[in-house]
């Protein structure tokens, strides 16, 4: 199969598809990668390295878009790049649709088979393709909130983690799955007085019992959300439901309420955000204030240390894009259904149920498409 890797353009996208590693195992099994100049060395591979592990190396996008049948990225396609897609092509990347209705509508329209790594499920009903990209942007979130609480940048003035005779800082991780949990991990590793959140019980017991009195835990209410909310220096929102726009969770009243200076960091802002007050923002311009709350709401923080990201995610992705270009996506989706679950759109279909409920499009069985 001919794959192509193209060159990410999203505001400070570092990331790369696919490591020269992962190009070599597809090369050696006989497939042609078509990589675009320039592709990897935001994460430390050269040109010369793709070179030597089978790739051949294109000037543009366009090249990519026009021979390749499997597109191998990181981030959703920007405008320029959906107007490349075509039927018969399959793009395998995250895809974040729900909130994006310009990129449903494009991806639509274009005919291509369109699986998603945010879907992609696992035997244990977990998320093995958004997995190290949350471990990655929970650890970030703690690093970006405690920069953020620094007074020249808006913030209250105040050490994460305190000095003999100085209470540290109040963190609040509203969701515990991978992202809260990796952000909890690095709040207490910098000492702060950690609060987390979370309508699983489960979930829960098992912070409870790896870290015990060092956290405080609370089942998600309304009451209790408010509480610790409102008290916090430092506010974590990792809300995630697959697929689906993340519940806006924390209020604009709850943000009114917070200390002046106090700073929040909306991890779930790829899909939509948790909290009220919202909106996307860059690593050009990461943050900004309302009512007197610093939001740091960076769309895609892992391509900020893009080297780290770009292995963690290859390692997960590499199994799945193997099996794209050995057996093709339709084979390959029919024989393993968790692959399946990452398709979000086919055929001018919309085939994921929470992207549908959000844009406005019927849902489409993807296995009626797929005749399984």
């Amino acid at each position: 199969m001919k794959v192509g890797v193209p060159r990410e353009i999203k505001n400070h996208e570092y990331r790369v598809g696919m490591t020269p590693a992962s190009v070599h195992e597809l090369y050696s099994h006989g497939h042609d990668v078509c990589v675009q100049q320039g592709a990897g060395s935001a994460s430390g591979f050269s040109d010369d390295d793709y070179r030597q592990a089978g790739a051949r190396i294109v000037d543009s996008a366009e090249d990519v878009f026009e021979q390749a049948e499997l597109i191998v990225k990181v981030k959703e396609p920007q405008p320029a790049e959906r107007a490349l897609l075509r039927k018969g092509q399959t793009l395998f990347t995250y895809l974040h649709l729900a909130p994006d209705q310009a990129q449903t509508d494009d991806l639509v329209a274009s005919g291509a088979t369109c699986i998603a790594y945010e879907t992609v499920t696992d035997r244990a009903g977990h998320l093995p393709l958004l997995a190290p990209m949350s471990e990655v942007a929970g650890r970030m979130s703690i690093q970006a909130g405690a920069h953020c609480l620094e007074k020249y940048l808006g913030g209250r003035g105040v050490l994460l983690g305190g000095v003999p005779g100085v209470s540290p800082a109040r963190v609040t991780v509203v969701g515990g799955g991978v992202v809260g949990q990796n952000a909890v991990a690095m709040a207490i590793g910098l000492g702060a007085h950690v609060t987390v959140i979370d309508r699983s019980m489960d979930v829960l017991r098992q912070l409870d019992h790896h870290y015990g009195n060092r956290i405080t835990t609370l089942f998600s209410t309304a009451h209790a959300l408010d509480e610790a909310v409102v008290e916090s220096d430092l506010v974590i929102g990792s809300v995630l439901i697959p697929g689906a726009s993340a519940p806006k969770l924390i209020t604009r009243d709850m943000i009114r309420r917070m200390p002046e200076g106090s700073v929040i960091v909306d991890v779930a802002i790829d899909q939509g955000g948790c909290a009220e007050t919202s909106k996307p923002t860059t690593h050009d311009n990461p943050t900004y204030v309302v009512d007197g709350v610093v939001h740091y709401c960076v769309a895609n923080m892992p391509g900020a240390v893009a080297r780290t990201s770009t292995l963690a995610l290859n390692n997960a992705t590499l199994p799945f894009i193997a099996a794209l270009a050995n057996k093709g996506a339709e084979q390959a989706m029919r024989e393993d259904p968790h692959l399946m679950a990452g398709l979000n759109v086919m055929a001018g279909k919309v085939t994921y149920r929470e992207v549908a409920e959000a844009t406005g499009y019927p849902y489409t069985d993807p296995e009626s498409l797929l005749g399984t």
